[in-house]
């Protein structure tokens, strides 16, 4: 079975999930985000095509990563080659976020998505909105987007948000700056 990506695995994140993370950038996405910070995986002829299997080669060498990260593109128009690749994962003992357009509610009324969040521990939902766009917040481009605990959301049968990251990161702009001297 083969996947389109956007490029090689990229390990070593810090800032695409909790803890250090390599992510698989996939390729194609239909939800044209207005200020999307990667129109270049919009296509859904670009990027290139791997065999999982190759995939599969790559995350069992990995070094001193907690888990992979799924992004993109949206990895969930590709859903069976990365539902392999997430339960592989998981029988590595690595975690597995995923960054999707769409809403948990809506993963759960198909069978195929349904599955898939099975081997998924946390899920960063949403379509990207310029208009709710914030610095402030963690592992998430817009205020709109939420951090879910998807082993919890299937057990409960409720969505659970990760209580840390529900809100925002305050910054406090009145504090003095130094300057710099230059001499």
């Amino acid at each position: 079975m083969k996947i389109r990506l956007a490029s090689e695995l990229q390990p070593d994140s810090i800032v695409d999930g909790e803890g250090v993370r390599t992510v698989i950038w996939t390729q194609g996405c239909a939800h044209h985000c207005k200020g999307c910070h990667n129109r270049q995986t919009w296509d859904f002829e670009g990027g290139f095509l791997i065999d999982i299997e190759e995939i599969k080669k790559q995350i069992s060498k990995l070094q001193g990563q907690q888990g992979i990260t799924l992004s993109g593109g949206d990895p969930l128009f590709q859903v069976k080659p990365i539902t392999e690749i997430a339960k592989y994962a998981k029988s590595l003992g690595l975690n597995v976020w995923c960054y999707t357009g769409f809403l948990f509610e809506q993963l759960l009324e198909k069978k195929e998505t349904k599955n898939f969040l099975k081997y998924v521990d946390v899920l960063v939902d949403g379509k990207f909105e310029i208009e709710k766009f914030s610095l402030n917040i963690d592992f998430r481009g817009s205020r709109n987007q939420r951090i879910i605990d998807v082993q919890k959301s299937l057990e409960t049968k409720k969505t659970v948000l990760i209580e840390k990251y529900i809100g925002e990161r305050t910054v406090n702009n009145d504090v003095p700056r130094k300057k710099h001297i230059y001499i």
